[in-house]
């Protein structure tokens, strides 16, 4: 049976062999080359009305779109609605020089067209709220990376934004923070929840000095990258909707959030080879993933190389670039990266509306 499935902006036929919902949404996903998730997810017909086991096996359903359900309020907004990145609007940057709208254009075909860094970022500070406008229009946001390409190539643009944004102080907050306040306490309360492998995996690769081969090095993350994805398993990955409550592992969790591939991969073809829009994660690119050479933030088929070279600074940028292009979190990382904003570089403390377990991790790590 070929079932007309779509999945964001995207159209394929998936076949089937078993007529059933969970059989359908694992053959959908790899067909759209994605993590399997066959829970906190739903499908609905041409006319939004969800489907259940059996409808699957009715042709008349037509189109079936899958969408990720959106999370209940017990367990917190990923939508961002308040105090969230895709809906933040106010700035801490006053340009020095006001530019008229003529002048912004210049500026904008001078960065297009500029070699040089300094005077990319220069002029990329001028252009500032021409850019901000622009990333928060639904109607050209999707062109922003075309309008200001150097973002995939100049390293620290999106630090420079975030800067802009918020200061330096809280730019700084979570390299500054994390070994020294958070790393050491999260490793101590995920040494207290039930065992599991991936869990005991991270668990050694996190609390292993680097120079150490105690750990595989061909299959385990570094320190500080292992210990923040330890947070999937403390604050676990957001539990979607209500008629089925999404139970996604913190190992599904992981694969939303960085990917690793060898050195000689050839990004391009990785872009390639996406098939549906997404937001932001890492791709992690070197000979092991205990020691990846260099971090890309991949965002709507593009890779922006990120500044970093560690993990740890790496997960800094990526976070900031959900503020610099206005994007939302990924449902199911939205518990997470919701502790990161708000624990870590306290951004909109108590605006945003946060799971119980936010907030409950929150108070233990800071009392």
């Amino acid at each position: 049976m070929l079932i007309k499935t779509r999945l964001g902006e995207l159209q394929k036929f998936v076949r089937l062999t078993e007529p059933n919902l969970k059989e359908f949404l694992t053959a959908a996903f790899v067909k759209f080359g994605l993590p399997t998730v066959t829970e906190g997810v739903k499908v609905v017909d041409s006319s939004g009305t969800e489907l259940d086991e059996d409808v699957v096996k009715d042709p008349s359903a037509g189109v079936l779109t899958i969408e990720y359900e959106t999370a209940s309020s017990e367990e917190g907004s990923c939508q961002q609605g308040l105090g969230g990145p895709a809906a933040r609007r106010d700035t801490k940057f006053v340009p020095e020089t006001v530019l008229s709208e003529e002048e912004c254009k210049e500026a904008i075909a001078l960065i297009k067209h500029s070699a040089d860094e300094d005077t990319i970022k220069k002029k990329m500070k001028l252009t500032f709220d021409f850019l901000r406008n622009m990333v928060l229009d639904p109607q050209r946001s999707s062109n922003i990376l075309s309008v200001f390409p150097h973002f995939k190539d100049v390293k620290g643009l999106v630090e420079q934004d975030f800067v802009l944004m918020f200061g330096e102080d809280v730019s700084g907050k979570f390299l500054e923070k994390w070994t020294t306040m958070f790393k050491r306490k999260i490793i101590q309360q995920c040494r207290k929840l039930p065992t599991t492998s991936d869990l005991e995996e991270l668990l050694l690769a996190a609390d292993t000095p680097e120079d150490s081969t105690e750990v595989d090095n061909d299959m385990s993350w570094d320190s500080d990258l292992s210990s923040i994805l330890l947070l999937l398993h403390l604050i676990p990955p957001s539990a979607l909707g209500r008629k089925r409550p999404g139970k996604v592992s913190a190992s599904q969790a992981e694969k939303h959030l960085v990917v690793f591939k060898k050195i000689e991969t050839n990004i391009q073809e990785h872009l390639d080879a996406i098939t549906t829009s997404t937001q932001p994660y890492l791709l992690a690119v070197g000979r092991r993933k205990k020691v990846a050479q260099q971090f890309f933030i991949i965002l709507d088929k593009n890779a922006i190389a990120c500044r970093s070279t560690s993990s740890l600074g790496a997960f800094d940028e990526l976070f900031k670039a959900h503020y610099v292009f206005a994007t939302t979190y990924n449902p199911i990382l939205c518990n997470m990266f919701t502790f990161i904003q708000t624990t870590v570089y306290n951004i909109d403390v108590g605006k945003v509306k946060e799971s119980p377990r936010v907030a409950e991790i929150r108070a233990r790590l800071l009392q």
